[in-house]
């Protein structure tokens, strides 16, 4: 609604100048018959744009980690839902951020959008995990490697940016389009009713369900002895998630 407004003020804008009569009228004009009262609720923050995030985490000590893939597998427990924004960039699996990847979304975003109608928020920390990593050419053993870098995991269904303002989806959607094709795993745009619709339509589709197996029947009725090759992740999370991917069909 809001763009079709501003081209319709801008065509409005260049018919005034052509024939030499008074702006204000006519935007005064247009801006009675404008349905903005879905508007009148958003609240602008005093920084608008994304803050930059630290490439190294601010420790005394740094430690070695293991590689802890249970950081990146299953559903997101956190940052799933939105807060204060209408549109976001959800990730549709589980991955690693490096700090290069946060920096090209501050950018991108920070340039794009417009600070006087339209804010941005990070739903991730900053980079904290530690990567170990070997020089080329040096021989086996001799221990862990040293901290090349860090990054931040990320789960399948985590929030990644939340923005919002008074602004509309189709305005920003082409930048965070630009910014979810270039993340190290599949994530959409989605909206507060999107994704609202996206978990009625996978609750609806468990509740009518016609197969009487399901995974979780399976599973907990033992057939075949398929307990002995599952392992607690697929228990708990009923055969949704394989590691890091996310079968979203599957009931």
């Amino acid at each position: 609604m809001i763009s079709l407004v501003k081209a319709a003020v801008g065509g409005l804008t260049v018919i005034c100048r052509t024939h030499g009569h008074q702006q204000d009228h006519f935007l005064s004009r247009i801006l009675i018959f404008c349905p903005l009262s879905f508007l009148k609720d958003v609240v602008l923050p005093e920084k608008p744009k994304l803050k930059f995030l630290n490439k190294v985490p601010n420790l005394k000590q740094a430690k070695k980690e293991r590689k802890k893939l249970r950081d990146i597998q299953g559903p997101a427990m956190a940052s799933n839902t939105f807060t204060c924004g209408q549109y976001a960039i959800v990730a549709m699996g589980g991955g690693y951020l490096h700090w290069g990847h946060i920096e090209m979304m501050r950018l991108t975003i920070n340039r794009k959008i417009d600070p006087h109608t339209t804010f941005a928020r990070w739903r991730i920390s900053a980079p904290y995990k530690p990567i170990t990593r070997k020089g080329l050419g040096q021989r086996m053993g001799g221990g862990k490697g040293a901290i090349d870098h860090y990054v931040t995991p990320v789960r399948s269904g985590r929030l990644i940016v939340e923005l919002g303002g008074k602004v509309e989806l189709g305005e920003i959607e082409h930048v965070l389009i630009q910014v979810a094709k270039k993340l190290p795993f599949p994530a959409k745009v989605m909206s507060r009713e999107s994704l609202e619709e996206m978990h009625r339509k996978q609750k609806e589709m468990e509740e009518n369900n016609q197969n009487p197996w399901t995974f979780k029947q399976i599973a907990q009725g033992n057939m075949m002895g398929i307990r002995k090759v599952l392992s607690p992740f697929d228990l708990r999370n009923h055969g949704r998630f394989t590691g890091k991917f996310h079968f979203p069909g599957r009931v």
